[in-house]
């Protein structure tokens, strides 16, 4: 019985890697959900995913800080978490999108956001999406 429980410990820290990673294509239909309040618009003016203006483009987002999107007004939670200069990485997209009130609170900032939407599923999809259609990692 302790070696079934080590190989399934084992099993699922092999796993765990390509979870966090995510499936871009799953990401890619996911985002449909998304597209409501936020668009992908590269910096050169290429529309990658059109969507709503209510919510900042989302070009870039996987390395930039949180809350700093020029011509945004965000919430107080991202405002906090722009203060403490928090950037974005896939996981911590992943977390937000599917409970961004625990995640501010989570990591120390105000909870008041103006997204109210949660992802229920697919969150390291989107973000591993995300990711991918944005500039080259530098």
């Amino acid at each position: 019985m302790k070696m079934l429980s080590l190989f399934a410990a084992s099993a699922l820290m092999a796993a765990a890697p390509a979870f966090a990673e995510g499936d871009i294509k799953a990401g890619e239909k996911d985002f449909k959900k998304c597209k409501a309040c936020h668009m992908i618009v590269a910096d050169d003016g290429e529309v990658i995913f059109k969507g709503g203006k209510t919510g900042p483009n989302l070009y870039g987002i996987v390395g930039r800080v949180a809350g700093s999107q020029d011509g945004f007004k965000y919430g107080a939670g991202l405002k906090d978490a722009a203060a403490a200069e928090f950037v974005w990485t896939q996981e911590a997209i992943a977390a937000y999108v599917a409970d961004t009130k625990a995640w501010l609170g989570d990591n120390g900032f105000t909870t008041k956001s103006k997204m109210s939407f949660k992802l229920k599923g697919g969150g390291e999809d989107v973000a591993a999406w995300l990711a991918s259609v944005g500039p080259a990692a530098e």
